[in-house]
């Protein structure tokens, strides 16, 4: 069994990150086989008197010990598998054209590899330029029948490779839309909630970049399910969705964190301003009417960030409010300062 870095169950519940870990596993495995079969060859090319190509495969196995190291230790994918590439079709071309067909058995392995390393769009140039290298040096180096046979068979090893990266690449981001996104109003999530708050504190420890926080409940939402049925409340919920989103700036996030609960992040966006748009959004969800005529209201805590929050007190913060503002009747926001203990309450901002 080989060593391995951290396995993705050690990464956080976040389905990118998840993603990214096992990306980490490909690499770390096809970066450890590739020193195992390519180490022993330095000795080999050196004791032919080859030794150019010796050292090309040298500085290969450096390589790949830095970015086992760096994975295992660092979680760091050292340069981005970029040496590999370049170091791995200069060892195959070279030794094709020194070695004839024993050097030429490497290129296939390498060209695989490369959409392995690369994203889709520079492993294809780099593998075009492969091709056509060693299409290059097999018309000089073999017969005739023999370098369209090389070609071919060749160019074939980079097209299904590559049709093979291009179906797990949408793979993946379907993948990961599925796993970050509520099926009913494609709002995000709670996968990733705990990453971008903790990504906002940062901007505010760092920066002073103050963002805020919304959650969002739909009053009395059960009775719409009572009365008029399931199908109607999922109904209200997208059309809902789609009223808030419409007052949303593209770096606004939009989270159902709930049956009729939502949560929405404003990054760089005071106390103030955020009540000034939930405010907003309030009136726009009690002011027209839903389908069947149906009247909904909506109540909301409203918080920013403090120095020295964690993302569950700032969201605790914002839950508490939003308590408050159900506890005043409803069709109202409450701001995250309204809830800190022996505070006085401000009075209801909508009715």
């Amino acid at each position: 069994m080989t060593p391995e870095p951290n396995a993705p169950k050690a990464v956080a519940t976040n389905p990118s990150l998840v993603v990214l870990g096992f990306r980490h596993q490909i690499v770390y495995h096809l970066h450890f086989w590739a020193l195992v079969a390519v180490s022993p060859l330095v000795l080999v090319q050196w004791n032919q008197g080859h030794y150019l190509l010796s050292v090309i495969l040298s500085l290969f196995c450096l390589n790949a010990v830095l970015v086992i190291a760096c994975l295992r230790w660092w979680k760091i994918y050292f340069l981005n598998g970029w040496p590999f590439v370049l170091l791995a079709i200069l060892s195959s071309t070279y030794s094709t054209h020194i070695n004839g067909h024993a050097g030429l058995y490497w290129a296939y392995p390498a060209a695989a590899a490369v959409f392995f390393l690369l994203p889709l769009r520079p492993a294809t140039v780099c593998n075009v330029l492969f091709v056509t290298t060693m299409s290059a040096i097999s018309f000089r180096r073999f017969p005739e029948a023999d370098f369209w046979r090389i070609t071919f068979s060749l160019g074939l090893t980079c097209v299904f490779s590559m049709v093979f990266a291009w179906l797990v690449g949408r793979l993946k981001k379907e993948l990961v839309q599925i796993a970050t996104t509520d099926p009913l109003t494609g709002c995000l999530n709670r996968s990733q909630l705990a990453d971008i708050l903790n990504n906002q504190i940062q901007m505010r420890e760092r920066y002073e970049r103050v963002s805020s926080v919304v959650l969002l409940d739909l009053d009395h939402f059960k009775n719409i399910n009572d009365r008029w049925g399931h199908v109607t409340g999922d109904r209200v919920l997208r059309e809902a969705t789609k009223r808030v989103q419409a007052r949303l700036r593209e770096s606004d996030q939009m989270f159902r964190i709930g049956g009729e609960e939502f949560m929405l992040v404003l990054p760089e966006t005071r106390q103030r301003d955020a009540e000034q748009l939930t405010q907003q959004l309030l009136v726009n969800i009690a002011t027209a009417p839903f389908e069947d005529d149906i009247r909904m209201t909506a109540s909301a805590g409203v918080t920013e960030v403090k120095k020295g929050d964690t993302w569950s007190a700032w969201l605790n913060r914002a839950d508490q409010a939003l308590y408050l503002a159900k506890n005043r009747g409803r069709n109202c926001l409450v701001s995250g300062q309204d809830s800190d203990p022996g505070r006085k309450a401000a009075a209801p901002g909508l009715s």
